[in-house]
């Protein structure tokens, strides 16, 4: 192949581009790229101060809820159980029957105790009548032995005048011996007459009194009642109602909405009272607790907007509620034994804050969530 001669090659091949074009060519360049870099941290900025700028946010939040415990009030065997772990079931619904002999046996014998004190207070009522009768019965013995007693008195005057007359004439002759013995003894008998009508007298007034008091003792027992106010009458009447009560309770019914969880029962099974048997969760009514960083609740307040995922659901499904409130302290001061940091070789380590947050009842209702569920929430502190 032969030589090529430059100078035999055309001019216009020859790159003739001078170094103050080239400078030039790299200032234009330079010039873009800033452009582009300056764009690009606007657009940055913009982006967070839209989506991060005042926003905390922790993925050390889960659901929860304020769970009820069902536990029957009496101890009874079961006779049926109607729902089963994961049931969703409603406010009333059945979801225990103990058996209800014991209570039918305790409500009769409450009825039987309620007619036993209603016929005693109606006795009560008969015994305050007799008493006032027996009372106006003493009073009228009183009288006639008030009149016994004047007759006797009566007699013993005329006795003693009699007595004083022949004595008088006993010295004169005109009256014998045997005439003065006869009004000695007539007046003797007459005072024997009525020491015992006094006596008698007595004896009818300490009858009265024993009368009186058995009449104010009876009147005591129904003074200032009716058949419906007697004491003994409403014992018997509230026993009544407690063994109805624990006839109810025999059916046992849910307390709340919710679903069906740790169900411990099981039918011909004997429970105590107060024995957990299963738990409702109402996930309608389920919150999230979120533990922020200690440093990071400045300027968390109740009220703000946060806004939440769930592992759940993905980041494709958003909740969204409200700071409610926040715990009265860490979860390591209330753990059982809380940290004892007075050592030599202390590491300071940030703590968490529980921080409650309501979340949305429709999206609740769109979205169901469980106790437990990880979540991550977000809370705006530019917000009211």
């Amino acid at each position: 192949m032969a030589d090529i001669n430059p100078e035999d090659m055309p001019v216009g091949d020859i790159d003739e581009t001078t170094p103050v074009e080239m400078r030039s060519l790299r200032k234009r360049w330079f010039g873009i790229l800033a452009l582009v870099v300056v764009a690009a941290a606007l657009v940055w900025a913009i982006w967070f101060f839209l989506t991060q700028m005042g926003r905390v946010s922790t993925d050390n939040a889960y659901v929860g809820a304020e769970t009820a415990q069902v536990t029957p009030l009496i101890a009874a065997p079961v006779a049926e159980v109607r729902v089963a772990n994961t049931q969703p079931v409603k406010r009333g619904d059945v979801l225990v029957v103990l058996d209800p002999a014991d209570a039918r046996i305790e409500v009769a014998q409450a009825q039987s105790a309620l007619a036993q004190a209603e016929q005693k207070y109606r006795q009560s009522r008969a015994t305050v009548g007799a008493a006032q009768g027996r009372v106006a019965a003493r009073g009228s013995e009183i009288e006639q032995a008030r009149a016994r007693l004047r007759d006797a008195e009566a007699t013993l005057n005329r006795a003693r005048i009699e007595l004083g007359r022949r004595e008088a004439l006993i010295s004169s002759g005109a009256v014998s011996g045997d005439e003065l013995t006869a009004a000695r003894t007539a007046f003797q008998s007459a005072q024997a007459a009525r020491d015992l009508a006094r006596a008698g007298v007595a004896s009818a007034e300490a009858t009265q009194n024993a009368a009186t008091g058995e009449l104010q003792a009876s009147a005591a027992l129904v003074e200032g009642t009716t058949i419906g106010t007697a004491p003994e009458v409403l014992a018997a009447r509230a026993r009544l109602a407690q063994a109805k009560l624990n006839l109810e309770r025999t059916v046992i019914r849910a307390p709340i909405d919710g679903i069906v969880t740790n169900r411990q029962i099981q039918v011909g099974q004997r429970v105590a009272a107060g024995t957990p048997i299963m738990t409702l969760v109402p996930i309608a009514a389920a919150y999230v607790d979120a533990n922020f960083k200690e440093d990071q609740l400045a300027k968390v307040r109740p009220g703000q907007p946060v806004l939440l995922t769930s592992d759940f659901y993905g980041g494709d499904v958003e909740f969204h509620g409200r700071v409610v409130g926040f715990a009265g302290g860490t979860g390591a001061a209330f753990a059982l034994i809380p940290a004892q940091n007075a050592t030599g070789n202390w590491i300071k380590v940030v703590q968490r804050l529980p921080v409650r947050i309501a979340l949305d009842p429709k999206e609740l209702k769109e979205h169901p969530l469980r106790v437990g569920l990880s979540m991550t929430a977000t809370v705006d502190t530019r917000g009211r």
